[in-house]
């Protein structure tokens, strides 16, 4: 064992023994950041992880087994048209409408399978960002203003990010282009109509089934939410049938692992979430039985949730602790934070950039968050700057990244995006200032 190799756990375990013996436990700040880490944490594990990343983590999944590496590459490749990969980046990122962490699985499965860094970038900030009921949300409740600079600034912000990291990394986007047009054997499966309907089966159920209570009880926003739960069963009974018809699943087997989750739904009505577990307990079950292309699809879905739900943890604690949740701040003082945000000076904007990019935002929580800071005097330009940074970007979301493109990629794609919502906020301050004088 070499000298290194000797000092790893020397320096682990003297790190690990002062930190216990200077843990400042009494503290009142300290304790309540804890308490404030573990409180996003335990929300976050109930409202996202079953709903959000798991029907995300097999999506992503059966785009690596399932989605041939040509079609990713055709539309989304180095070489493929910009208009094109990048159209169908932004406009598939803002049907998903997910939250910054939700989006990170199919982000990782589209990079891995062969997508150019830039159409990647683009799908990875639209997701969270173009998110259609947050801007009209943003609309009706911060005034119509802050939601039309949002719209216009989400939907240019995504592409240019997305060009300038293809610029920046041209040499990288070179060599995957060279590669790309090495001769390759052709790919056999599915047609091109029935992947689309397996595809848009699992997107209904992430979609449906994070559909959000909206603040009207009438329109047509209200409506889906009141049959959301019955949209999810037919999209259910609409992949088990794809299933039993192209991938050679066994009926009676999507029969008996489908009944837990029908007498679940009786015996639970009013917690949803539990026969939703039951179903894909019951899904990975048929998989892991039937084998071949199935078996495949679940260990790749796995592959995901090992390498993405442990950082996404990680991070969701340290959120937690540094900026606090919703309902309270954490080792950093909400009346800090609204102090430095007030007027439209540099460090305002690029103070909301860097806390938004920081902060963990479940979709449409920014609304709120944001409506209780202007009301303690934070300008208009800080507040788009949030906007457009705190949705697409978190720790737990930076982590997770990194292990995906590399620390490079990552730290120019974070900076990108909290330089650019600095300077959004910014131009959008000094022209409501104009305006109002």
């Amino acid at each position: 064992m070499n000298v290194r190799e000797q000092w790893k756990p020397l320096v682990l375990i003297v790190g690990t023994f002062l930190l216990l013996f200077y843990l400042p436990l009494g503290n009142e700040s300290f304790d309540r950041s804890i308490s404030e880490a573990l409180g996003l944490a335990k929300w976050y594990a109930r409202e996202h992880v079953l709903l959000c990343l798991v029907p995300a983590f097999f999506i992503a999944g059966a785009i690596s087994v399932f989605v041939s590496q040509g079609a990713v590459m055709k539309y989304l490749g180095a070489q493929a048209g910009k208009v094109v990969s990048y159209g169908v980046a932004s406009v598939s990122g803002a049907v998903l409408a997910v939250c910054s962490c939700t989006i990170l699985p199919l982000f990782a499965g589209i990079y891995k399978r062969g997508a150019g860094i830039g159409p990647a970038a683009t799908f990875l900030y639209a997701g969270p960002a173009i998110n259609v009921l947050a801007v009209i949300l943003t609309a009706r409740i911060l005034g119509v203003e802050l939601g039309a600079a949002r719209a216009v600034g989400a939907i240019v912000f995504g592409v240019v990010v997305g060009l300038v990291m293809s610029l920046v990394f041209r040499n990288d986007e070179r060599e995957k282009a060279i590669a790309e047009a090495a001769p390759s054997e052709p790919e056999e499966g599915r047609r091109l109509r029935q992947n689309v309907l397996y595809f848009a089966a699992m997107v209904a159920i992430l979609v449906f089934a994070t559909w959000g209570r909206p603040a009207s009880q009438v329109g047509a926003w209200h409506a889906i939410y009141s049959v959301k739960w019955i949209l999810v069963g037919g999209s259910s009974l609409g992949l088990a049938a794809m299933l039993v018809a192209w991938f050679h699943v066994k009926w009676w087997h999507v029969v008996i692992a489908a009944l837990p989750a029908a007498v679940l739904t009786v015996f639970f009505p009013s917690h949803p979430s539990v026969p939703f577990a039951a179903g894909i307990l019951g899904l990975a079950a048929v998989a892991q039985i039937t084998g071949g292309e199935p078996r495949e699809w679940l260990d790749s879905t796995w592959g995901y949730a090992k390498q993405i739900l442990p950082l996404l943890f990680a991070g969701v604690l340290a959120a937690g602790f540094l900026m606090g949740s919703p309902e309270g701040h954490g080792l950093v003082p909400s009346d800090w934070v609204r102090t430095v945000v007030g007027g439209n000076s540099l460090r305002a904007n690029a103070f909301a950039s860097v806390a938004g990019a920081l902060m963990y935002f479940a979709t449409l929580t920014e609304v709120p968050i944001l409506q209780g800071l202007i009301a303690s005097g934070m300008g208009k330009g800080p507040a788009l700057a949030l906007l457009l940074a705190g949705p697409a970007l978190s720790l737990p979301n930076m982590l997770v990244i990194r292990s995906v493109m590399g620390t490079r990629k990552t730290l120019v794609y974070i900076a990108l995006v909290v330089v650019m919502a600095t300077a959004s906020g910014l131009l959008f301050g000094a022209i409501s200032n104009r305006v109002v004088t």
